[in-house]
């Protein structure tokens, strides 16, 4: 059962996060309409928001003033929302459900999803340029974001696994495919409160390795759900990696290794954030949170 306070402060922050989209996000009724319509249909209303409860839990130990992660928070959760728009088109994963309701090209079409992930995309790097940050700080965070969506994050991580479709990748290939496409967008919403602060080196470099552990083990707890999760719950079709010859953990090694390698990241996350002392307390419950879903 979810810690009650980790739970409250999840809705908190969901709440929050969806605020700061709605102001973001190009109102409804401006043209061109149906473009917009489909930015909002897939941002809003929806998901679990994990990447900007990691930017608010990780700001709250950082003391990082809570009105300045609203934006890193809303466009990291854009970038994130982009990257699924596109995932499901036919082109890719041709997914029907997302968040328990229509994909997005399925509720308008692919052209205007095509678009919809385009325009998320640029809007995010807006929302961290407008952050009511020195500007110093601000550019750091849009390189965080960039790199950590590109080729060396997100995308390189989406191009491998198209690649690997239907062959057999090594283990250390398939972790690094995952550090890739899942973990460095996790890792960002860790290190990217840590740019609206003065931190030193040692504290950043402990945030990078929890991130980076908790981002490995977010991916294969994904892969297991993939296996044993209950579509109901978790909003979209399971058994899809296996039907498509994805490369997966359960697939390599099976359900219960998976799953201890899963714990083990865990404990490596926790061990990151102990010299924090209680300050942590939020970003440790979030942690447990992420990787007890099929525990």
């Amino acid at each position: 059962m979810a810690d009650p306070d980790i739970s409250r402060r999840l809705a908190l922050w969901a709440e929050r996060v969806e605020q700061a989209l709605d102001r973001a996000l190009p109102p409804a009724d401006t043209m061109p309409t149906r473009l917009h319509q489909a930015m909002r249909y897939s941002a809003l209303g929806g998901g679990k928001r994990i990447r900007p409860a990691l930017v608010y839990a990780c700001g709250e130990l950082l003391g990082v003033e809570p009105a300045l992660l609203d934006a890193p928070a809303a466009a990291i959760e854009m970038i994130h929302v982009y990257s699924l728009v596109h995932d499901d088109l036919p082109a890719m994963d041709d997914d029907e459900y997302r968040r328990g309701r229509l994909t997005c090209h399925r509720r308008f079409d692919e052209a205007t999803a095509i678009l919809a992930g385009d325009s998320l995309q640029v809007l995010a790097f807006a929302t961290l340029a407008g952050c009511p940050a020195p500007p110093a700080r601000r550019l750091e965070m849009i390189e965080l974001m960039a790199r950590a969506s590109g080729t060396a994050g997100m995308a390189g991580g989406q191009a491998i696994d198209l690649d690997a479709a239907g062959r057999s990748l090594t283990l250390a290939e398939l972790e690094h495919m995952h550090r890739l496409k899942t973990g460095e967008l996790l890792k960002a919403a860790v290190l990217l409160p840590a740019a609206l602060v003065e931190t030193s080196s040692a504290d950043r470099a402990r945030l990078d390795r929890f991130g980076a552990a908790l981002g490995l083990a977010f991916q294969i707890v994904d892969d297991l759900l993939d296996v044993t999760g209950d579509p109901a719950l978790i909003g979209k079709a399971t058994g899809v990696d296996e039907a498509r010859g994805k490369p997966t953990y359960p697939a390599l090694v099976g359900i219960e290794a998976s799953r201890r390698r899963a714990a083990d990241l865990h404990a490596e996350a926790r061990a990151e954030l102990a010299p924090f002392g209680s300050r942590a307390g939020p970003l440790l419950a979030l942690a447990d949170f992420l990787t007890a879903r099929v525990s």
